[in-house]
């Protein structure tokens, strides 16, 4: 079966962009990638995709802005960064998008809000509002009101249960590194891509690495993880290169772009 050609017909996308995406390497917003994010997302819009946003970064703007050189460790500082971060990022998104007539929203999750037997039915019910109003949803963890027992540890694992809770047929976690390899391609000029993930078998975890920048939580362990997640939900998922958005659209036409997670099939 060719995997890659059934991308083209996918209608729920979740795309996850992370904080070495959205800004540079000193914390500050990357203006000119998030401006071309929302003008591929916006068109993708107007194909008749249904888009969830997940955007790391606010911990990462906030600590630049109050001064911090790397991400705070102390709840308090953490809290405050992301309340700043926060503030600006989604004041950022909500102008680009408008220049292309797409309206958003903010949702702000923690762990608590998608519990089975909690308010994971109502969180469920706003994104099928929000989608059907052809919104575009902007999420993140709540971090300016969570503590480390109700945080998700990052957001590739957030990305994975947004795309379970809006029965997503495709989570792309747009990142610093274009794929998977059997090597770190940092360290190894003979890496090889791994184009395709059927299943994901432990010599495939211990493809891992560690983590990226300096304000990142996420490694490439943590979206092997999310991998698994989609695995059991039928997901598919995508790995590729953040730094240029359009990569969407060919990701989008089925071309051989990062690695390819296979999910059963919705």
């Amino acid at each position: 079966m060719n995997y890659r050609e059934r991308l083209k017909n996918h209608k729920r996308i979740v795309i996850k962009i992370g904080t070495s995406t959205v800004t540079y390497p000193n914390g500050r917003i990357n203006l000119k990638r998030l401006e071309q994010l929302a003008w591929v997302l916006a068109d993708l819009k107007n194909q008749g995709k249904d888009i969830v946003l997940v955007s790391s970064g606010a911990m990462g703007v906030g600590s630049a802005a109050l001064g911090f050189s790397t991400r705070p460790t102390e709840i308090q500082y953490k809290q405050a960064a992301a309340s700043v971060g926060q503030a600006s990022l989604i004041q950022i998104y909500k102008n680009f998008f408008s220049e292309y007539n797409q309206n958003v929203a903010q949702i702000l999750l923690t762990k608590e809000d998608v519990k089975e037997g909690g308010r994971k039915e109502i969180v469920a019910r706003t994104f099928e509002t929000l989608l059907g109003m052809d919104i575009i949803p902007i999420v993140n963890n709540n971090d300016a009101v969570t503590t480390y027992e109700f945080e998700f540890s990052d957001n590739d694992s957030l990305s994975a249960v947004v795309a379970d809770i809006v029965n997503a047929d495709l989570l792309i976690l747009l990142t610093d590194i274009d794929a998977l390899y059997d090597h770190n391609p940092r360290s190894n000029p003979d890496a090889k891509r791994i184009s395709v993930v059927e299943n994901v078998t432990p010599e495939i975890e211990a493809m891992a690495g560690d983590k990226g920048s300096a304000f990142s939580v996420g490694g490439m362990a943590t979206k092997i993880c999310a991998a698994k997640m989609c695995k059991e939900t039928e997901t598919d998922m995508v790995i590729a290169m953040g730094e240029d958005p359009k990569l969407l659209h060919k990701i989008m036409d089925g071309e051989d772009i990062g690695t390819l997670f296979v999910g059963k099939g919705r």
